[in-house]
């Protein structure tokens, strides 16, 4: 049962993942690399966070790095540069659910103004959502952005001929 959710976890998000890289119109030849990148890096965070009990932004922190890291040694293989391969794939990665209940608690917080009390816990809602949403979007900008100052011979040559290597 374990392995069945893992396995359909980074399914759900590889196919998530094809269809945002289709519509940056990536070569044809990056779509299995968007997919596995995507589906190893969701994966890894979710036995992170549900095996593990790593927070939802730590866990993403070093799945875009995952991500980032294969997106420079793939896009040396397809022949593409690595955003083209790891924007599609952290794409599934995006809190939505936290952004989503930082604009309701907004919206809430905005019609109960009459009563303190509520409006609190709004605000308090809304505040605490909108920090994990930017927290976890931060990290994964930072972890798939590091590989590049790591590799970064490998990195700023994947597109160029051999002779810059």
């Amino acid at each position: 049962m374990i392995a069945a959710d893992i396995i359909s976890d980074g399914l759900f998000a590889a196919i998530a993942a094809m269809g945002f890289g289709s519509i940056s119109d990536p070569p044809m030849r990056a779509f299995p690399y968007i997919a596995i990148l995507a589906a190893v890096g969701h994966a890894t965070r979710y036995c992170l966070m549900t095996f593990l009990g790593v927070d939802i932004a730590s866990a993403s922190l070093i799945a875009a790095f995952i991500i980032g890291t294969g997106s420079v040694w793939f896009g040396r293989k397809v022949f593409c540069p690595m955003t083209v391969l790891y924007i599609p794939a952290l794409l599934p990665m995006v809190p939505g659910t936290y952004a989503y209940k930082t604009v309701f608690s907004l919206i809430m917080f905005l019609q109960e103004i009459s009563s303190p009390t509520q409006g609190s816990e709004y605000l308090q809602s809304m505040i605490y959502n909108a920090s994990v949403s930017f927290s976890v979007i931060f990290m994964l900008a930072v972890g798939a952005t590091v590989p590049v100052f790591l590799l970064r011979e490998r990195a700023n040559s994947m597109t160029r001929g051999s002779r810059f290597i």
